[in-house]
């Protein structure tokens, strides 16, 4: 999991930003046009599909959510599930929101991801589960024991993205699969709340109709 790297120069948020904004914006702008943007998006929202491998960042534009890119995970770890204990190695699953963005992360560039949530502490205390986890994170590199890395292209457009905007209000939902595609919720063992858990997560999901980049 990332953590922050033991360097004698230390980056900042803002020297990232002041660093990588314009090639950003370069690298994205044939996206934001398409959906009729020509500076960075005032609000996003990140969208995870295990079974996919894919992440989507979605952009608020006039009133709606567009779908602004798409990125493929450069590493993946555990199954379809969601996340119960510390070292289990899976993906979360769940609805988030982004809690900081690191900019000295060990995997290049990080964003923190708000597990677990308080759904999740309530399961934890039904089920007499103690110790699950934390320290989610979407980053760079390739390679992950829980997180969601992108590779260090990717992470520049993500964390750029991510820092033009409150943080804190970047909805995060991690899903097992895409359920506007394939309904059909996954069977996990040993988990009694999956489709209770699913329902939530499905009902989020449609509130993003997914258009061609």
């Amino acid at each position: 999991m990332p953590i922050i790297n033991k360097v004698k120069t230390k980056e900042t948020v803002e020297s990232i930003k002041g660093r990588l904004s314009d090639q950003v914006h370069t690298r994205l702008r044939k996206n934001l046009s398409n959906i009729g943007l020509q500076d960075f998006p005032s609000k996003l929202s990140i969208l995870a599909f295990k079974e996919e491998e894919i992440l989507e960042v979605w952009a608020y534009v006039y009133s709606d959510f567009k779908l602004l890119k798409s990125y493929p995970f450069s590493a993946s770890s555990g199954t379809l599930g969601p996340k119960l204990r510390e070292g289990d190695k899976q993906i979360p699953e769940g609805i988030y929101n982004i809690e900081y963005l690191n900019p000295n992360s060990s995997y290049y560039l990080s964003l923190k991801v708000s597990y677990p949530n308080a759904y999740e502490k309530q399961k934890a205390i039904e089920n007499h589960r103690t110790d699950i986890g934390t320290n989610i994170f979407i980053h760079g590199k390739n390679v992950t024991v829980g997180c969601i890395p992108l590779g260090d292209t990717a992470i520049e457009e993500v964390f750029t993205l991510a820092s033009q905007v409150n943080h804190e209000e970047i909805e995060v939902i991690i899903s097992p699969r895409d359920f506007r595609i394939n309904s059909e919720y996954p069977e996990v063992d040993h988990v009694t709340w999956s489709d209770e858990l699913y329902d939530l997560i499905k009902e989020k999901l449609s509130q993003y109709t997914k258009l061609p980049e």
